[in-house]
């Protein structure tokens, strides 16, 4: 052995003992990716038992070639074995998964298959601590300890071999029955990277230890190589396996993997290595770095979270984004410009706080003109509007002209809110009121200006918040069509037939705003007599005691939902009772919502949110009775 290869060896053994321990990492991380976004599905099942056999065959490699005790590298690389008995029964199960998703189920003959080579994996790890399995443990030959080969792991290599060929017969007839390019194109990755673990995992130290001893640089160089290499092969089967049975759009699979992958286990072995050439140098120059390890281990997730944070954004943009970028950017400025409910509030509230404090008032409050009358929108602590006051308010609607700038009603000053409609027409939206104005401000000349100000603000806010109102009522109605195209990609990638699958009442949320609108015209309008609610079987089969009269047909469909939302017993205005009074009092008694806000003891606002969760499990109830009538599943 030539002098300079002595220098080279330990220098190659570590490079390989940190590479095998960030396969560890790696393996465990994509784990706990499978667990955390895909884990009902049994593609992703499989491929998690694959990485748990991973995980355990190169954390027990890891901890046995550091290890310095004989008793402790056997046990380690016993330990080993565990995950590769492991990989054949799981490998089979997972190439059966993979066969199954594309429309071939498994039966019994794959079944008993997958049960049998599970049992004989059960088997061999009760052999492992017994001489049968592995023979004596060697330490004092290059270029690493090992087991001596027994007949049982000869055995085992050939059994390994053979189940291992018929999961690749499995793969290949996956890829076969895949017919659209994305999808084809994937299984070839993931039938081409399952060869990584296979190779990298099993120890062929055990069978070539006299090559090994004399070529022992070439050994590590290779070793590395593969490590290297398998390291690729996990993460391009996690990428083909993250697209299994997730309703999200491939975009959003590929982003989420990369920043788990480079935030994860990338990052751990960055550390763990650093921390390993650290021990090492403390070793070779005989002085102690032992203080720095955990400073580097710091500094290193810093400076990788650093720059990911950085250059994920190109990263995104390169691999993710591709032929979308545009659609994207746009995406991502209106993430970043759109105001929420939460932030049109506060403005609100920093409106109302203003007004007092430049006129010296009680206090002041904000109402929106809705289609239920006037509506609170906010107020400052010191307000309590009462149902009589708002009446007043209310009569003074129809008096008022786009000209009127104020007017007085009781002690409280009103502005009008007007905003253009269809560009000319002013069109009224709201007040701002003002509690207690002193009669030295309401003469103020500045005092007046600064309130118009304001007053003009409080208009934008209130036009704000009702072009958010229709901006998130339209997602709300795209995002069933949206769900169910998502869904219907991810069940269609590797099954062209599960496109086919009956999805009428898929798209469940949108009836969610046929109930609403039906409910709104319950007594009469467009929104009940050309509700698409009309189509239901329940509502045709409530037409002969309608006498063929298909709004009313609807309305006693509505009102046996609502009796079915309705609690037992005497009825209450507290508790249980809660949802149901609200649609009883608003939609039946036709009654405004502030007088039903104050009888039921609650706000304006809880009482929006809690008609939203009542209208929803109408919706419920209506699509129960509709499969119940034409006999399909509810589930």
């Amino acid at each position: 052995m030539e002098p300079w290869t002595n220098e080279v060896i330990p220098i190659a053994r570590t490079i390989s003992q940190i590479l095998t321990a960030g396969i560890a990492i790696t393996a465990f991380a994509l784990l706990l990716y499978s667990l955390t976004f895909n884990l009902r599905e049994r593609v992703a099942r499989a491929f998690m038992l694959i990485m748990v056999c991973l995980v355990i065959a190169f954390s027990a490699e890891s901890f046995g070639s550091t290890g310095k005790n004989p008793v402790a590298i056997d046990f380690w690389l016993r330990a080993e074995w565990v995950g590769i008995i492991l990989l054949p029964a799981a490998y089979l199960n997972f190439s059966d998964a993979l066969l199954a998703t594309t429309g071939l189920p498994s039966r019994w003959r794959r079944k008993w298959a997958i049960r049998v080579t599970f049992v004989i994996s059960l088997v061999l790890i009760g052999l492992l601590f017994t001489p049968w399995f592995l023979g004596s443990l060697v330490t004092g030959q290059q270029p690493a300890p090992h087991h001596q080969p027994t007949i049982v792991t000869k055995l085992f290599t050939v059994y390994y071999g053979v189940i291992l060929i018929l999961a690749w017969i499995n793969f290949y007839r996956a890829y076969k029955r895949t017919l659209t390019r994305t999808s084809k194109r994937r299984m070839l990755y993931l039938t081409i990277s399952a060869i990584g673990p296979v190779v990298g995992a099993f120890p062929f130290l055990l069978y070539s230890s006299n090559f090994a001893a004399s070529r022992t640089l070439l050994f590590w160089f290779i070793t590395i190589i593969v490590t290297a290499g398998l390291g690729m092969c996990i993460f391009l089967m996690a990428y083909a396996v993250a697209f299994f049975g997730v309703p999200w759009p491939d975009r959003v699979v590929k982003s989420r993997l990369v920043k788990w992958t480079l935030r994860g286990p990338i990052t751990a072995s960055l550390a763990l290595g650093l921390m390993t050439i650290v021990k090492r140098a403390n070793e070779f120059f005989g002085a102690s770095f032992e203080a720095l390890s955990p400073i580097m281990m710091v500094v290193t997730v810093l400076l990788s979270e650093y720059a990911i944070t950085l250059f994920f954004p190109y990263i995104e943009k390169w691999f993710v984004y591709d032929q979308d970028e545009h659609d994207f950017d746009i995406l991502r400025s209106l993430e970043e410009r759109i105001i929420t409910r939460g932030d049109l509030k506060q403005f609100i509230e920093m409106i109302l706080s203003a007004v007092t404090d430049q006129t010296q008032a009680v206090g002041a409050y904000l109402l929106e003109v809705s289609e239920d009358g006037l509506r609170l929108v906010d107020r400052t602590a010191e307000i309590r509007l009462n149902l009589d006051q708002m009446d007043r308010i209310e009569a003074e609607i129809p008096k008022l002209e786009d000209s009127v700038r104020q007017i007085t009603v009781e002690d409280d000053l009103l502005i009008p809110l007007w905003s253009p409609n269809n560009g000319s027409i002013s069109r009224l939206v709201g007040f701002l009121g003002v509690t207690g104005v002193p009669q030295d401000q309401r003469e103020d000349v500045e005092a007046e200006k600064a309130l118009a100000r304001l007053a003009e603000r409080a208009g934008i806010a209130l036009r704000d918040r009702e072009l958010l109102e229709q901006v998130f009522d339209t997602l709300e109605r795209i995002d069933p069509q949206e769900e169910l195209i998502q869904r219907l990609r991810a069940t269609g990638r590797f099954n062209q037939k599960a496109l086919l699958v009956d999805t009428d009442w898929m798209e469940r949320k949108e009836m969610t705003s046929w109930v609403k609108g039906a409910l709104t015209h319950y007594w009469g309008g467009p929104k009940l007599t050309d509700s698409p609610l009309m189509r239901m079987e329940i509502v045709k089969n409530a037409l002969v005691e309608n006498e063929d009269n298909a709004t009313n047909a609807l309305r006693s469909v509505l009102k046996k939902a609502l009796d079915q939302l309705k609690p037992a017993g005497e009825r209450k205005y507290t508790g249980e009772w809660l949802l149901y009074n609200i649609l009883d009092m608003k939609f039946m008694e036709g009654k405004k919502v502030r007088e039903i806000a104050i009888k039921l003891a609650v706000s304006e606002a809880d009482l929006y949110r809690k008609q939203k969760v009542a209208i929803e499990k109408i919706a419920d109830i209506l699509v129960q009775m509709e499969m119940q009538a034409t006999g399909r599943n509810p589930e």
